[in-house]
């Protein structure tokens, strides 16, 4: 029986990843997943898309909805919730919705690192609709792309990087396997077969289960080192390009959406290493 091998969340949007054995999973996401997220002066969410190196700042929230945040070159600050005011309009992929504003000092120390940059909280989870063409009534998300959770499977890693292989015969540097965490999941489950998941329409992890509501489109972020912040070149978008597009996308991982009774706000499960993964429904 396949199972839950990795779980990740994000604090900071596009900052170094948490690895957790257990997370608790609510409507929008998993707990305290990319309720932070830097954006420029028009509130555009900022990402490794436009900073590699944002992925070496590495964010440890507290219980009390405070953050603190380690720079690659050692500087450190603590960084309170904020209490709502004042509020920032903010935008990922041209969805538009209210935040909360950090303090100065906060702002501060991270436009020292990005010039221009500000940073956020989404302290109402229920600000940002997912887009209705996949949603059910209800349904938000963070400050993710647009979608609660993304999966990605062991099966198809080792697809993609066995066909990685194949395209350089002849070159050991380019012909290198593309470690998972360029992908940024939250969620690996082992499932052998490549690209399995394509046909999933539900699935169970443990306790929860979820509907299965878009491929994941990739983009220059997975050719980012997660370790360092280099660029590492044109893998593994070159092999998707050849090997594996879905409507012109060049896709990896499924993007995920919690089931739950509708208006439901509370807790909807925990996942755990070691949890067990079942298909509940394909196309």
């Amino acid at each position: 029986m396949p199972q839950l091998t990795g779980l990740h969340i994000y604090p900071i949007k596009s900052t170094y990843r948490l690895s957790p054995e257990s997370a608790q999973v609510e409507p929008w996401g998993l707990t305290g997943d990319r309720r932070w997220m830097l954006v420029d002066e028009g509130g555009k969410a900022v990402t490794q898309r436009d900073e590699p190196t944002l992925g070496q700042f590495r964010a440890l929230p507290s219980p009390d909805g405070s953050l603190s945040v380690t720079a690659p070159d050692g500087g450190r600050i603590e960084i309170a919730a904020p209490a709502g005011e004042p509020s920032v309009k903010a935008e990922v992929f041209g969805t538009f919705f209210t935040t909360a504003l950090a303090a100065e000092e906060a702002n501060a120390w991270f436009a020292g690192y990005f010039p221009g940059v500000r940073l956020v909280h989404l302290d109402d989870p229920l600000a940002r609709p997912v887009k209705p063409e996949y949603a059910g009534p209800g349904d938000t998300v963070t400050m993710a792309d647009g979608f609660p959770l993304l999966l990605t499977t062991t099966g198809s890693l080792d697809g993609l990087n066995a066909r990685i292989a194949e395209d350089h015969p002849e070159d050991e540097r380019k012909a290198a396997p593309v470690p998972m965490e360029r992908f940024r999941p939250n969620l690996v489950v082992d499932v052998a077969e490549p690209w399995d998941e394509d046909e999933w329409l539900r699935v169970r992890i443990g306790e929860v289960t979820f509907r299965v509501a878009k491929p994941c489109g990739r983009c220059v972020v997975t050719t980012t080192d997660q370790e360092t912040g280099e660029r590492r070149g044109p893998e593994p978008l070159r092999a998707l390009g050849r090997h594996h597009q879905l409507d012109q996308k060049l896709v990896f991982g499924q993007n995920l959406i919690p089931e739950r009774p509708e208006g439901f706000t509370g807790l909807v499960g925990t996942l755990r290493l070691g949890d067990e993964f079942t298909v509940l429904e394909r196309r």
